[in-house]
């Protein structure tokens, strides 16, 4: 039996409404901001999308993971289904990613960094 379920992943950055726009437009939903008076705008979740909650907190002083390095590398990452390659990573770029790894031709995902420096791949099922 489970101790708990998962209830958010949360990705720190140094302005969460700017990075949860970015997720909104690659997942879709609309960001919620906290009406918590404790948090303010500084906590903000991705809500009305399918999957699991994403939800963004304000940190003073990030600092961008670095993929693939293994000091400060990239800690934890987002591995998101699409169904064409091509036409997702036009789609995320348009956003504000950046490609990080494209891999061959053959290869079923890429790597992308947010515009805070998250890595994250777009994965096809195959």
């Amino acid at each position: 039996m489970p101790v708990a379920t998962l209830r958010s992943v949360v990705l720190d950055c140094p302005d969460p409404l700017s990075l949860a726009t970015f997720y909104a437009g690659i997942l879709g939903g609309s960001p919620q901001v906290s009406s918590d008076s404790e948090e303010g705008d500084s906590w903000v979740t991705l809500s009305g999308h399918d999957g699991t909650q994403l939800a963004f907190q304000e940190v003073t002083g990030y600092v961008a993971p670095r993929w693939p390095e293994e000091e400060g590398g990239q800690q934890f990452h987002l591995d998101l289904t699409v169904d064409d390659l091509d036409r997702g990573e036009e789609q995320v770029l348009a956003l504000g990613a950046k490609l990080l790894d494209a891999g061959g031709p053959d290869r079923d995902f890429r790597v992308y960094a947010d515009p805070v420096g998250h890595p994250f791949c777009l994965c096809v099922d195959r």
